[in-house]
């Protein structure tokens, strides 16, 4: 048993649905699953009732569920405090980054750190976000530049800090070339080539929600324009 496998169980326990939990703890729901299965094989115990409709804890199960809750808390709490004195001490700063960010906004930022911190030793992870966030949560990191994920961890202190413009690119010949900017409804019945969810998670899901987004503001058009009708 470790702490992976009691994060998961707690988030898993709280939702008791194995597909939101998993997109929270951002992994697949086989996964999430066999991290479940050998904890139980673990403690030798049956934590979840499991069927094809729903979840539940068995009475074994919620009894964990507040215990683990407060393993994790008294955990987190003591990595910070060792964590914050070791960074005090050899003044190393781990930092994660995305390309986006770690090509664009970091220089900057780290030209002013080192002119403030001259002796610091930096540390720069390039990768993707739902691989940088656990990283995070799990001590290896002290800092990350990510992309929004869906959900944000509790134990996370997080700041906004940039926009990114989103482009659409065409071929030169098409409609939209002479457009200096477009609407969701301007090119909704066009066929799109978006990012790979398997390989670009955030940069997919915050394409979809911009979709989304721009489908509900053209709904709420649609139905404003048939009530001034009426």
């Amino acid at each position: 048993m470790d702490i992976n496998q009691l994060r998961c169980f707690v988030v898993l326990g709280d939702e008791l649905h194995f597909g939101r939990a998993a997109r929270k703890l951002e992994m697949m729901p086989a996964s999430l699953s066999r991290f479940i299965k050998l904890l139980e094989d673990d403690l030798g115990i049956r934590l979840l009732n499991r069927s094809t409709r729903n979840v539940s804890l068995t009475p074994e199960g919620a009894a964990f569920l507040n215990e683990a809750k407060t393993v994790i808390a008294d955990f987190d709490a003591l990595r910070q405090r060792f964590r914050k004195n070791s960074l005090l001490q050899k003044r190393t700063l781990r930092i994660g980054a995305i390309d986006s960010a770690a090509k664009g906004l970091l220089p900057e930022l780290l030209n002013l750190f080192v002119r403030r911190f001259p002796e610091a030793d930096i540390h720069l992870t390039e990768d993707k976000s739902h691989k940088l966030i656990p990283r995070l949560i799990s001590g290896w990191l002290d800092v990350v530049f990510v992309r929004p994920p869906e959900h944000i961890d509790a134990m996370l202190t997080t700041r906004f800090i940039a926009n990114e413009t989103c482009v659409l690119a065409v071929p030169t010949n098409h409609r939209l070339v002479s457009y200096d900017e477009v609407s969701i409804d301007d090119f909704r019945h066009e066929p799109v080539i978006l990012p790979e969810r398997r390989t670009r998670r955030h940069s997919h899901d915050l394409t979809m929600n911009i979709f989304k987004e721009g489908a509900a503001c053209l709904s709420s058009r649609s139905m404003l324009k048939r009530s001034r009708l009426s």
